[in-house]
């Protein structure tokens, strides 16, 4: 019985390490989001005082309407902020998922 508890108990411990594993995953993609929407974010502002403006597409520089790039830049931003939230719930669902596991083997280890 307490051979079967100790391979339980690994195979939980296990699953707790691919579980941060994966949190930590998840760390680093929100950080990159999160500089991409930081970026956007100044890129706009840099627009409001702009008198003409440009978009690299490619290896060139290209004049482009002010307008459209503010559109294009705000949709930019907005779906950088939508993975960061996205990634966000899942990171949560993650620790709280690890969270119970941890008590399981904490539970298992003291028996």
């Amino acid at each position: 019985m307490t051979e079967d508890m100790d391979k339980a108990t690994k195979v939980k411990i296990s699953k707790l390490q691919i579980l941060e594993q994966r949190i930590q995953s998840l760390i680093m993609q929100k950080q990159t989001f999160q500089g991409q929407a930081l970026e956007t974010d100044n890129a706009l502002g840099e627009l409001d005082g702009a008198k003409e403006t440009y978009k690299i597409i490619g290896n060139v520089m290209v004049s482009f309407e002010k307008e459209e790039l503010k559109k294009d830049l705000t949709s930019k931003k907005d779906m950088a902020e939508l993975k960061v939230k996205n990634i966000e719930k899942e990171e949560k669902k993650l620790r709280e998922e690890a969270e119970i596991l941890q008590k399981d083997i904490m539970g298992s280890l003291k028996k």
